[in-house]
């Protein structure tokens, strides 16, 4: 029965105005229905989008999208669970035993590749800051539990670096957590803007002097001479 159904979902459709609308398979309709809600979602907020909408924005019938979704927040929640395994994915941990790669360039990739997701996905990037939080309990902990990657991972690159002389004396939890934040609402701040993806250069480096001059003690970055200490 549902095979049924979804191969009914691949018929030919018509649009408002009447006129044929080439039928699509069914991986790329789903994509099409998350595409409208991550637009909706980014515009109306998840609180006040309904179906309906995402059904227009999309162009479908309201029996298409539930096809694919049993109802909006499933929506949602594949679109935050994608994303966010996008942004695990490009966090590389710093690796402190290679001569060949400074850890300062190694700072620079992993803040550059964060910026440059986030401002071409700023639609999920707002709705992952904004949006994702509070919609219920159990997605609170979904949420949590991405967070906790996220600072896992930056904690266990912050002790390697304070074993090495790296990274400054501290809790290296307390230092994720200050780094997240600084992070959360640069990205914030940047979207709301409406920066566009080519500031991503300029806003790594500023982030990267201002963790330099707080925790980071990896010297100059990569193609930069060092600062020659005044005189006293």
């Amino acid at each position: 029965m549902v095979e049924a159904k979804r191969r009914s979902g691949r018929g030919e459709r018509r649009t408002r105005t009447g006129s044929k609308r080439a039928a699509l398979p069914p991986a790329e309709r789903r994509q099409q229905i998350l595409n409208a809600a991550r637009d909706v979602f980014a515009k109306r907020g998840y609180a006040r989008t309904t179906v309906d909408d995402i059904t227009a924005e999309a162009g479908v019938a309201r029996g298409t999208f539930y096809l694919y979704f049993d109802d909006k927040r499933q929506a949602f929640a594949e679109l935050v669970d994608r994303f966010a395994t996008q942004i695990t994915g490009v966090i590389q941990r710093i690796a402190t035993d290679d001569p060949t790669r400074p850890v300062s360039g190694q700072v620079l990739d992993n803040t550059r590749a964060i910026l440059r997701l986030c401002l071409a996905e700023r639609s999920m990037t707002k709705i992952l800051f904004t949006d994702a939080v509070g919609v219920d309990p159990e997605f609170e902990r979904k949420l949590a539990t991405f967070y906790d990657a996220v600072v896992q991972l930056l904690t266990e690159s912050l002790r390697d670096g304070q074993a090495l002389g790296i990274v400054a004396d501290g809790e290296p939890r307390v230092l994720a957590y200050l780094t997240l934040g600084a992070l959360k609402e640069l990205l914030y701040q940047a979207v709301t803007l409406g920066l566009a993806e080519e500031s991503a250069e300029a806003l790594t480096q500023q982030l990267y002097a201002f963790l330099s001059q707080g925790y980071l003690r990896t010297g100059p970055r990569p193609g930069e001479r060092p600062r020659a200490r005044p005189k006293r």
